[in-house]
């Protein structure tokens, strides 16, 4: 019963971590950092930590085709999914744009079923259709968000859910903990070479560099490993059923410190896409094992 207990509390920290990743962002942004400088810091130095993790327990760094699968999923799929999700970030809420990438677990079975994967039971396609209908309540500009934040929060789902399907056959050989450190510094690579590009714009700040590494150290690597450390203990259904506290926890944090608000009209259609995710998880109770929650935006 302890464990189990434990288990939970070690998910609900790593969704309100995974949660207070907007509002980071939106403090290194005040402080004049820009994207690709504030995610080359975030995911490097969370992937240094992570390495360091990985040399102390002694795990094997993944080789051969599942390292170059790796590289790949973090150079690429990671960063294109991550600079979606943090310039939507820009032109809306924490909020809304954390409620709009919940939508990637109805995505994931609406392409299952087009690829021939998969069949889904009326169950699931009603968690789909209540998904969608809250897509739908949720795209309403308001005086707060502009159409691009949307378009990209949306975008941002639909990459990543492109991302768990490709990701789902290269993680499970490589393990939780080596696949995300090698996807977090392929990522960190990524965005680095986008930086000296566009040339770096640090934060200007102490206030900036606190949420940098904010963002590295709890909304990155302490939500990582309490992901894992509690999804040993209750396993995948329950752990996805938790991890919904994540985009609740970006919205109650955006109310709280940066003064944003949802409409009616967003909250019922972030609402509802959180249901549909309930329902996603609980009509399939033998579902696999979730990917690396390095990927994570």
């Amino acid at each position: 019963m302890q464990t189990r207990t434990a288990g939970f509390l070690l998910v609900a920290l790593s969704g309100a971590s995974f949660g207070a990743l907007g509002l980071f962002a939106r403090w290194a942004y005040a402080a004049g950092a820009d994207m690709p400088t504030l995610l080359f810091l975030r995911f490097t130095l969370a992937g240094l930590v992570l390495t360091c993790v990985m040399l102390a327990r002694r795990r094997r760094w993944p080789r051969g085709r599942v390292l170059l699968g790796l590289v790949l999923l973090g150079a690429l799929g990671y960063f294109a999914e991550g600079s979606a999700y943090f310039v939507a970030l820009q032109h809306a809420s924490a909020g809304l744009v954390a409620l709009l990438l919940y939508l990637f677990p109805a995505l994931v079975a609406v392409l299952q079923v087009a690829l021939g994967r998969e069949h889904l039971s009326r169950t699931r396609w009603l968690a789909v259709a209540l998904a969608l209908a809250g897509t739908a309540l949720t795209v309403d500009p308001g005086p707060d968000a502009k159409p691009l934040g949307i378009a990209l929060g949306v975008l941002s789902a639909v990459i990543y859910a492109v991302y768990v399907l490709s990701s789902a056959r290269v993680v499970g050989p490589a393990g939780p903990l080596g696949a995300s450190t090698v996807i977090l510094l392929s990522a960190g690579l990524a965005f680095g070479a986008l930086m000296l590009a566009k040339g770096p714009s640090f934060p200007q700040t102490v206030g900036g560099w606190g949420a940098v590494a904010g963002l590295s150290l709890l909304s990155t690597v302490v939500a990582v490993l309490t992901f894992f450390a509690g999804l040993e203990r209750i396993g995948p259904v329950n752990t996805s059923l938790l991890s919904t506290l994540e985009p609740v926890m970006a919205v109650v944090l955006g109310a709280l410190f940066l003064g944003e608000r949802l409409s009616l009209r967003q909250g019922a259609g972030g609402l509802l896409i959180l249901v549909a995710v309930v329902v996603l998880a609980g009509s399939d109770p033998a579902r696999p094992e979730p990917v690396s929650r390095a990927a994570r935006p």
